[in-house]
C-alpha cells in the first residue's frame, strides 16, 4: 500500500504554547522554491507522496478551462475554491450552473451545511437544509460540469476516474507537476484526487503562480488568469475569517489549503511553498507557509506578524489569551 511520509521523515513545524508550557507539536514536511523554480529549502521528506486534497483545485480548474469551460473572474475563482457556503458564494455557483443549462441536481458533490457560522445560523433559523450547492467544493464541480457541456462530454459520471474530463485533468496534473500520478483516490467531495510528491505539488503551484496571461501557451494564460481572479476577489476562494482569504487579503499571496494539513502559497515574486502537516491538522499551515516565504526573502517578518495577528492563533484560558500557536523554534 502506498503511503505518505512517516513520523521518522517529518520535522517539527509548529508548536502550541499554553501559559508557558508547550502543549502540542505539529510535524510535517515542506519545500520552498525560488522565483525561478529552484529548490532553495527542504524540511523533512519533500519527496514523499501526498494527496493534495483541495490544494489540487487550481490544477483541476485550469484543466477544466483548457477543456472548454470558458469562465473568468469570480466564477473562475469559485472553480478553485473551498468556499464557506455563504449566500454570495452560492449565488455565483448558481450562475455558473445556469449558464451551462445545469442545475444543482447535476452536482455530484454530497449535500452539506455551510461552514460559515452566520450563514448556517440563518439557515437553521429559517428551517433550511443541507444542500449540494452549499458544499465547499460546489464551485469546482460546477466548473467541471461546464467543461463537460462545452466539450460535449457526458455530465453523467463526470466524477469517474476514466471519464474524459478526469483523464484530461490527470494529464494536466502530470504536466504541471513534472511527474506521473502515483495513485488515484476519491476525495471528500467525490472527485478523483491524485497522489504526487510534495515537491511535485510545489512545482505545479509555482508554475501556476508565476504564469503570465500573455504567455503563448494556453495552459499558462489560463493559470495567470486564475491567479489574478483569486487575488482580485479573495472572498471567493474561502470566505470571511478563513485562512486562505486572510492570507491573500493581507499579503497579496496566492494561497490554497487542503484537507489533512496541506498548504500551498506563492508570494508576489513567485517564491513558492508547499507543505504537509503529518497529523492532518492545518491550523498552523498558513502561518508556517508565510514564515518559510519570509525566510526565503519573499516576505518580511513584519508581513508574517501582520498575518499572525489576523489569524485565530491565540490559545484561550477562561476566555482570555494565555498562549499562542507559533512556528517551531529554528524553522
Amino acid at each position: 500500500m502506498l503511503e505518505t511520509l512517516t513520523v521518522r521523515d517529518a520535522v517539527e513545524l509548529a508548536v502550541v504554547e499554553r501559559s508557558g508550557f508547550v502543549e502540542s507539536r505539529h510535524s510535517g514536511a515542506a519545500v520552498v522554491l525560488s522565483p525561478d523554480g529552484d529548490v532553495v529549502a527542504v524540511h523533512g521528506a519533500a519527496d514523499a507522496l501526498i494527496l493534495p486534497r483541495s490544494s489540487l483545485k487550481p490544477l483541476q480548474a485550469i484543466a477544466a478551462v483548457t477543456a472548454g469551460a470558458a469562465l473568468s473572474g469570480d466564477e473562475l475563482a469559485l472553480g478553485t475554491a473551498s468556499h464557506s457556503g455563504t449566500d454570495r458564494h452560492v449565488e455565483v455557483v448558481r450562475e455558473m450552473l445556469a449558464a451551462g443549462g445545469l442545475t444543482e441536481d447535476d452536482l455530484g458533490c454530497p449535500p452539506a451545511w455551510p461552514s460559515d457560522a452566520a450563514t448556517r445560523r440563518d439557515m437553521v433559523r429559517d428551517h433550511g437544509e443541507a444542500s449540494r450547492i452549499r458544499m465547499n467544493c460546489s464551485g469546482k464541480h460546477a466548473l467541471m460540469l461546464r467543461a463537460c457541456v462545452a466539450t460535449g462530454w457526458p455530465t453523467q459520471g463526470y466524477l469517474d476516474a476514466e471519464h474524459p474530463l478526469q483523464v484530461h485533468i490527470r494529464e494536466v496534473v502530470e504536466r504541471l507537476a513534472g511527474e506521473k500520478v502515483a495513485h488515484t483516490s476519491v476525495d471528500g467531495c467525490g472527485a478523483p484526487v491524485h497522489a504526487i510528491t510534495l515537491t511535485g505539488l510545489a512545482r505545479a503551484i509555482h508554475r501556476i503562480g508565476s504564469a503570465s496571461e500573455r504567455s503563448p501557451f494556453a495552459l499558462h494564460r489560463v493559470a495567470g488568469t486564475l491567479v489574478r481572479a483569486v487575488r482580485e476577489s479573495p472572498w471567493t476562494i474561502a470566505g470571511p475569517g478563513e485562512p486562505d482569504t486572510i492570507a491573500i487579503e493581507t499579503l497579496g499571496v496566492f494561497a490554497k489549503g487542503g484537507a489533512e494539513g496541506i498548504m500551498v502559497m506563492v508570494a508576489p515574486n513567485g517564491t513558492t511553498v508547499a507543505l504537509k502537516m503529518l497529523d492532518g491538522n492545518g491550523r498552523a499551515a498558513t502561518l508556517v507557509a508565510a514564515h518559510l516565504l519570509s525566510r526565503a526573502g519573499a516576505l518580511t517578518e513584519s508581513d508574517v506578524q501582520t498575518l499572525a495577528s489576523a489569524l485565530p492563533l491565540s490559545v484561550l484560558g477562561g476566555g482570555q489569551p494565555v498562549g499562542m500557536l507559533r512556528v517551531a523554534p529554528g524553522l
